[in-house]
């Protein structure tokens, strides 16, 4: 296990499937953090919309379609297991109508504003370890470790790829691409808390490398520096 002395925050940012998910867990299992999964409280709060059947076009319906949202987050083998209103929403919030419905959701500052203060309070002893897109940024800007994961749009397609067939998920490599492109420029791009890396943030590119290379070159940083 690293060692910890008072508690701190790791937040783990970059684009979708990028192996943000994955890396979080293996260092909140390391650290014996608390996880955050930040990206599905968003799959989640759309997912909450779709289900009450709003606009999610309209972002004043989709606030108040989440103003009762009950989250929690339970660290499984492999992911985070989300629970929505006591409900493991695993399988649910993966499917890509969900992903899309986040990503539009995203931009919404009510909406944004709403969920801000739920990812904060996750921040309890022993520690937390996030990842998502504006956590070194927005969320936690005084984290004491920053990184933003890359990886080429190509590669992440894969990786979402394998990983929904392994659910049980019907996939489509090409769709999966096509949307991922799409929706990075719309992260990018919004005005409110667009995806970029913190400028203190360490910046790592894991197209060639695997998760484990990836672990063993985060959690190096992170024992040397505490």
């Amino acid at each position: 296990m690293i060692e910890q002395n008072a508690p701190y925050v790791v937040v783990i940012d970059g684009p979708s499937g990028s192996g943000k998910g994955s890396l979080a867990l293996r260092i909140a299992q390391n650290l014996d953090f608390n996880l955050l999964d930040s990206g599905a409280i968003y799959r989640l709060a759309a997912l909450k919309a779709l289900q009450k059947e709003v606009d999610i076009n309209d972002e004043l319906s989709v606030f108040e379609s989440i103003v009762d949202l009950t989250i929690r987050f339970e660290i499984g083998q492999e992911l985070s297991i989300p629970f929505l209103d006591g409900i493991n929403m695993s399988n649910q919030i993966r499917q890509e109508a969900t992903s899309e419905a986040a990503s539009v959701i995203a931009q919404y500052p009510s909406v944004r504003q709403r969920l801000l203060t739920f990812q904060q309070d996750c921040f309890q002893p022993p520690g937390l370890v996030a990842d998502g897109r504006d956590l070194g940024t927005v969320v936690f800007p005084k984290a004491k470790f920053k990184f933003f994961l890359l990886a080429s749009v190509e590669i992440r397609a894969q990786r979402r790829h394998k990983q929904l067939i392994a659910m049980g998920i019907s996939s489509n490599i090409n769709t999966l691409q096509a949307e991922m492109t799409e929706r990075d420029e719309r992260d990018r791009n919004r005005s409110e808390s667009p995806l970029v890396p913190a400028p203190d943030a360490i910046v790592v590119d894991s197209s060639m490398l695997d998760l484990e290379e990836v672990i063993n070159l985060v959690s190096a940083h992170i024992k040397e520096s505490t």
